[in-house]
C-alpha cells in the first residue's frame, strides 16, 4: 500500500489534493453563502473556450484557460450586477458560448488532441511541479485576500444591504469574489476537470454548513472535508484502477448523500 508514496508523481498528486482543497474550501464557502454557485457553474463550462483557444494557438493550456476564464468572469460579473434579475439567462448564455467556442477551436486545431479528456474530467496524477507552484501561490493570494477583507466578505455574505450602509464597496468586492471563483475553477481543473469541478466547490461547503454557521469556521471545516474527499478518491482510484477525478466526485457525492440523509432524519425527529 505505502510503496506508491515513494513515487514522485503520487507525491505531487497528494500535494495537489491539499492545495486544491484549500482553494475550494475557502472559495466554495464564499460562493455558497453569496448564492454564486450557479454563476460558478456557468464560468466553469464557459472556461472550455480557453482550452480550445490554447489548442488552436498552441499556447500553454493553463495560461490560455486562466486568461480566458478571468475575462469571462469580468463579463459575467458586470452583466449579472447590472441585470441581477436576469442572471440565470446571462449565465446560460456564457455557459453555451464558452462550450461552443471551445469546440469550434478544437475542430479547427490540427493534430491529435489527447489532453482534452484530462482537462474535461481531470487527471490529478499528471500534476507537475509547475502546477504545484501555481497552486501554492494562488492559495497564498486567496488566504491573504480573505484575511484582509474578512469583515467585508462577512458583511457582504450575510447582509448585503447592511454592508452597503456600513460603507463597504460591495461592487468591488463582488467583482473580486467572482474573479477568485474563476481562478479557483482553473486551479481545480487538474484534480477533477471542468465537468466535475462544481461538485468539489459545492459539496464540502454544504456539509460544512451542518457543523457551523460562522464564516471562518465554515471555511476551515470545508477545507478539511475537501482534503478528505480528494485523498479518499485518489487512493480509491489507485486501488481499483479508476479515473481519479470521477472517484473523487463519487466520494463527495456519497458524503453529500449521507449528510442529506442525516439532516432529513434530524428534521423528522424534531417534528415528532
Amino acid at each position: 500500500m505505502f510503496e506508491i508514496l515513494e513515487f514522485h508523481f503520487f507525491q505531487n498528486a497528494l500535494l495537489c489534493a491539499l492545495l486544491t482543497s484549500v482553494a475550494c474550501g475557502i472559495i466554495g464557502v464564499l460562493a455558497m453563502i453569496n448564492r454564486l454557485l450557479s454563476l460558478a457553474g456557468g464560468i466553469t463550462h464557459g472556461a472550455f473556450g480557453g482550452i480550445g483557444i490554447g489548442f488552436y494557438f498552441a499556447l500553454p493550456l493553463v495560461f490560455s484557460t486562466s486568461i480566458f476564464t478571468l475575462l469571462l468572469a469580468l463579463i459575467v460579473a458586470f452583466l449579472t450586477h447590472r441585470y441581477p434579475h436576469r442572471s440565470e439567462n446571462i449565465i446560460s448564455v456564457i455557459w453555451a458560448f464558452g462550450m461552443a467556442l471551445g469546440l469550434l477551436f478544437l475542430d479547427l486545431s490540427p493534430g491529435y488532441k489527447n489532453d482534452v479528456m484530462g482537462y474535461l474530467f481531470g487527471n490529478i496524477l499528471a500534476t507537475s511541479d509547475d502546477d504545484l507552484i501555481l497552486l501554492f501561490v494562488c492559495d497564498c493570494v486567496f488566504v491573504l485576500l480573505v484575511l484582509i477583507f474578512y469583515r467585508q466578505f462577512e458583511a457582504l455574505s450575510f447582509d448585503y444591504e447592511f454592508a452597503k450602509v456600513r460603507g463597504v464597496n460591495v461592487v468591488l468586492l463582488y467583482y473580486l469574489l467572482v474573479m477568485m471563483i474563476a481562478l479557483c475553477i482553473v486551479l481545480s481543473i487538474r484534480v477533477v476537470g471542468l465537468i466535475l469541478v462544481i461538485a468539489l466547490l459545492a459539496i464540502p461547503c454544504f456539509i460544512a454548513e451542518s457543523f457551523t454557521k460562522r464564516l471562518g469556521s465554515m471555511m476551515v471545516v470545508s477545507v478539511l472535508l475537501s482534503l478528505f474527499i480528494c485523498l479518499s478518491g485518489l487512493f480509491l482510484s489507485y486501488f481499483y484502477n479508476l479515473t481519479s477525478g470521477a472517484s473523487i466526485i463519487m466520494v463527495a457525492s456519497l458524503a453529500f448523500g449521507i449528510c442529506v440523509g442525516i439532516r432529513v432524519a434530524i428534521a423528522k425527529c424534531k417534528f415528532l
